[in-house]
């Protein structure tokens, strides 16, 4: 093997010389092209950038522990259904209110909320209840009565 056929490694390649004359081959736009995004200096593009398209973790659906789905959801109903739907003296429960279609389903129970007037005497059963809801039952003359 004689020395000038070594093979060249990169401590003897020779710096690319960009930005020295027309003559040089890479005058001017110093190999950068013409304008554009990585032909300005400090350009520089972060590896997930995808030119504008919607980014891939956002296209991804969210995966992972989530309390979400342990949250107690109540059927919610108002006095001013009640009011509409029942007569002087009824008792209503999740099992009537779901049988005449009012609530399509009880999910983890009752919530009676105090919206509107109650003008009949009612004893209502229900999972939870505000506090208007009860005082207004009560002023009717019915019973709310917590399962």
């Amino acid at each position: 093997m004689k020395l000038e056929n070594l093979p060249k490694t990169a401590e003897l390649k020779a710096t690319k010389r960009v930005g020295r004359g027309p003559g040089s081959g890479m005058g001017k736009t110093s190999t950068r092209g013409q304008n554009g995004q990585k032909s300005r200096s400090g350009a520089s593009i972060k590896p997930w950038f995808q030119g504008g398209q919607s980014p891939l973790y956002r296209r991804l659906p969210k995966r992972g522990f989530n309390n979400a789905r342990f949250t107690t959801r109540y059927a919610i109903i108002n006095l001013s259904d009640l009011n509409k739907f029942f007569n002087d003296g009824d008792v209503v429960s999740a099992e009537i209110l779901k049988e005449r279609g009012i609530i399509k389903n009880s999910l983890n129970g009752i919530k009676v909320l105090g919206n509107g007037v109650l003008e009949k005497k009612l004893t209502v059963k229900a999972n939870r209840f505000t506090n208007s809801a009860v005082s207004k039952i009560e002023d009717a003359g019915g019973k709310a009565e917590v399962i």
